[in-house]
């Protein structure tokens, strides 16, 4: 889950520095060239598709030794690991063309997730700022911290590295098993639960999931990424007014959380209340302009429905100055022509 932190370097705080939806070859090949990868030779003109970017260990002095820090991407049946070097350097080719998730591990801990659309560009760029807890206040400001970590037991961390790897290769009973193996011997670590939680979610087995989430939450009340996943449980069972009330809960535990307000949004919709979701779904893209640009076709197909065509228009056009390379972007243009604003 995205800002779970757990490792024996106390590491508290994670901030997900900017994604960059451009092609920026100059950027891409600095970066890419360590790992090997060229992306202006490999396709001159719009760039070889990747995902790429740096992850950045802050507190450690030049000549202290770092934390092993390992990232994978998955996309498809298609995963990639890279453990990086002290230039914090990172850069996957997409081969498969469909969704992708970026995971970031410093040790055998999770500490930061993205998941890329399959609808982007061909390059796309996220940095990651990774702070011990002794340089956890000189946090720049405006960006959200993770405030949640849970000293591992010594005797779990060797079964994180397994579950890790299980995990990139789409080994998602190993996961579990693994991890249950954790929860039995480190009953309080809430990360853990809700871990296996979402392992259940993935799999389709709802009651188990929403067993160790409660099992989460009854650690840590306030731990955000269990309450949003209740929230999508009660979605997946049609109980869409008690999924809202979660997730305006979890508004409420974690105010600058995108993610948090687009599924509040996306529930009000299905719930048809089409103001209270439009206004979720731009609370989402007003804190994460790039990452909830979805959000925008969401609504554009909102208005159109109400019959509000140059509303869509605007949330067309919004769009497409974000994800310039969508596959139906001639389409949205018809849509905008057709309809332009007034």
């Amino acid at each position: 889950m995205t800002g779970t932190i757990s490792s024996t370097r106390a590491i508290l705080t994670v901030f997900i520095l900017f994604a960059i939806t451009g092609s920026a070859s100059a950027q891409a090949d600095e970066i890419c060239r360590e790992l090997g990868i060229m992306p202006t030779l490999e396709a001159p003109k719009l760039g070889a598709p990747i995902v790429y970017g740096r992850v950045l260990l802050r507190g450690f002095g030049p000549g202290e030794k770092l934390p092993k820090v390992t990232v994978i991407f998955s996309e498809g049946r298609a995963s990639s690991q890279s453990t990086l070097s002290r230039s914090g350097n990172y850069c996957f080719r997409r081969v498969t063309g469909s969704d992708g998730t970026l995971v970031v591990y410093v040790e055998n801990a999770e500490v930061a997730r993205k998941a890329f659309n399959s609808f982007g560009p061909p390059q796309q760029r996220e940095d990651f700022e990774v702070y011990p807890s002794k340089t956890a206040g000189l946090a720049p400001p405006g960006v959200v911290s993770s405030k949640f970590s849970h000293p591992p037991h010594k005797s779990t961390i060797e079964l994180y590295g397994k579950a890790r790897e299980a995990e990139a290769s789409k080994d998602r009973e190993k996961v579990i098993e693994y991890v249950t193996a954790i929860v039995s011997i480190d009953p309080a670590d809430f990360i853990a639960w809700a871990k296996l939680g979402s392992s259940h979610f993935e799999r389709g087995s709802l009651a188990d999931a929403e067993s160790a989430f409660r099992k989460s939450l009854e650690l840590r009340q306030d731990y955000t990424p269990a309450w949003l996943f209740m929230g999508r449980i009660r979605v997946s069972q049609k109980q869409l007014e008690a999924a809202i009330e979660i997730f305006k809960h979890a508004v409420s535990l974690e105010p600058t959380s995108a993610r948090a307000y687009q599924l509040l949004g996306e529930a009000y919709l299905q719930a048809r209340q089409g103001t209270l979701g439009a206004g979720a779904l731009n609370e989402a893209i007003k804190l994460d302009p790039i990452g909830m640009a979805e959000c925008h076709l969401i609504l554009a197909h909102l208005y159109d429905l109400a019959g509000s065509k140059p509303l869509a228009t605007r949330e067309y056009k919004l769009f497409l100055k974000k994800v310039a390379d969508h596959p139906d972007r001639k389409k949205f243009e018809k849509f905008i022509k057709d309809n332009p604003e007034k």
